[in-house]
């Protein structure tokens, strides 16, 4: 099997490439940075841009299935400039592929593409499932919104259509949790505001085994990719504090002094969503990750 994964060089792309290759699965992958292309017997790269549409075409050749992961990071400053980009590149990206196989002769059966949770609303008591559609209408649901819908495109190429909604991602490579675990270990960590609201976190590993599942048992449709006990703000910081063994010695912090550093992008940091992972385990998948102290036991063993 043979696969083509946009966004391979990211935190997320990695991983999964490293389970691809574990399972005996080939790498083709796009890169808009020509110094990254290597090509080993596994592991092709080839450049695209999607701001240009251009696209080396032969990424597509021996292909059976497309992993889409490419654009910006949300973890920037969103200027109205910025937000723009964190929009154009998922949208311009994914239509440049759909635009790309129209006509040509491929072995293309299915698309597994990143979305994010942030489509679902800000709330304390709401447990949000895929069967959910009364959106939120902040800027991360436009933009999941619009991405998604972009994706649909392929399937009028007669290519199923696979999407998995990407809570908070654990890792010890990058990411969120590094950045959690730097004032905690200073001694200067707190909750958000009230630190009720709900993070749905998974470990990156489990992330990369749900698209490898998604993919091999080809499923429709979309999944959650979140671990089945999600937590509050205020779990989630004590326990980074417990497995750092750190003190937590100050008030929580205010929403509007992050508004004030951040700017619009705080929500990230202060909505709540609250998501079941049931769907994609009611296919038969099992976490190796349940249970947040375990995960970040693993995750901070060398901290």
């Amino acid at each position: 099997m043979r696969v083509l994964i946009t966004g391979a060089t990211g935190l997320i792309g990695q991983e999964i490439v490293k389970h691809c290759h574990e399972q005996n699965i080939a790498v083709n992958y796009l890169t808009t940075s020509k110094s990254k292309i290597e090509n080993t017997e596994n592991y092709h790269g080839f450049f695209w841009n999607p701001s240009t549409k251009d696209i080396d075409k032969n990424c597509f050749n021996g292909v059976d299935a497309i992993i889409n992961l490419a654009g910006a990071s949300i973890s920037k400053r969103w200027t109205a400039d910025y937000k723009k980009v964190i929009l154009s590149s998922r949208i311009e990206g994914t239509q440049l592929l759909i635009d790309s196989l129209k006509g040509e002769t491929h072995s293309i059966n299915q698309v597994v593409s990143a979305s994010a949770i942030g489509v679902y609303p800000d709330s304390l008591i709401h447990y949000y499932d895929e069967t959910f559609n009364d959106f939120d209408d902040s800027f991360l649901a436009e933009v999941v919104k619009a991405w998604e819908l972009s994706v649909d495109g392929f399937s009028q190429l007669g290519i199923t259509v696979s999407k998995v909604r990407i809570g908070l991602v654990l890792s010890n490579k990058g990411g969120a949790l590094q950045e959690m675990v730097k004032p905690i270990k200073l001694g200067l960590g707190a909750p958000f505001g009230s630190g009720k609201q709900w993070q749905s976190w998974i470990h990156l590993n489990d992330l990369a085994r749900v698209f490898l599942y998604v993919l091999k048992h080809k499923l429709p449709g979309v999944y959650n990719g979140v671990a089945p006990n999600p937590v509050t703000n205020t779990e989630l910081t004590k326990t980074i504090a417990k497995v750092l063994d750190k003190p937590l010695l100050l008030p929580n912090i205010p929403r509007f002094a992050m508004k004030l550093v951040l700017g619009e992008m705080h929500t990230l940091l202060f909505d709540s969503q609250r998501v079941s992972s049931k769907k994609i385990e009611d296919k038969g998948f099992e976490f190796v990750d349940y249970h947040l102290q375990s995960a970040l036991q693993d995750l901070l063993a060398n901290n």
